[in-house]
């Protein structure tokens, strides 16, 4: 199938490691977005909304990697424990997807990217707002060693290409114990972990100008 993404991307890295986790192999199609190219008429075609990382697997197109990452769970995994079928277990998976995306990953977002790629000044208020978002996985973390139940998740996943991305931007994870133990590990358990590590190092190149 094919994957069309950029090395560094936190949600691409998401993907990559989910893939490894259900043993499905990805034909890397790096996407230039500096050079436009998720705006040619051929990748327009497979999505309109012209973002990364999309997959398209057998003529199927899908884009937002938390959708991705469960669809590959959903369709070539070996059994439910990344994305459990009982309600409340998913429930809180899916709780956590979501929290990554709109909150977590978001409010990383919110802070570093005007800096990194407008070059504009750091704004407390984001950074307050990032601040926050770390102090609600730590509280999540408390007492548990996964972030949704008892066993590795694709929200481990998700969530582990996040805080590595806040690892490389300097952010200083050891005022959250229960972030930083788990990053510890996770960051080593996690199928994929060289892959999440390598595209950190591309990542890193952002913040080293």
């Amino acid at each position: 199938m094919d994957f069309y993404y950029l090395p560094g991307s936190a949600p691409c890295r998401a993907v990559q490691m989910t893939a490894a986790a259900v043993g499905v192999e990805l034909n890397l199609k790096l996407t230039n977005l500096m050079a436009g190219e998720h705006m040619k008429p051929e990748f327009l075609k497979v999505n309109p909304q012209h973002c990364i990382p999309t997959l398209v697997d057998n003529g199927f197109a899908l884009w937002e990697s938390r959708a991705i990452c469960t669809y590959l769970v959903e369709k070539y995994g070996k059994d439910e424990q990344l994305y459990p079928k009982e309600p409340q277990k998913r429930a809180v998976v899916n709780q956590r997807l979501y929290f990554d995306m709109g909150t977590l990953y978001q409010r990383f977002a919110d802070y570093y990217y005007p800096q990194i790629f407008a070059k504009q000044p750091a704004n407390a208020e984001n950074e307050k707002k990032m601040k926050d978002a770390v102090d609600f996985l730590n509280t999540f973390l408390d007492g548990q060693k996964y972030v949704a139940g008892d066993h590795l998740t694709v929200a481990d996943l998700s969530i582990l290409a996040t805080v590595s991305t806040y690892d490389v931007a300097g952010f200083e994870l050891a005022k959250y114990p229960n972030v930083q133990k788990w990053y510890d590990s996770i960051r080593k358990e996690a199928p994929g972990a060289a892959i999440n590590e390598a595209g950190i190092e591309e990542f890193k190149k952002y913040f080293e100008k």
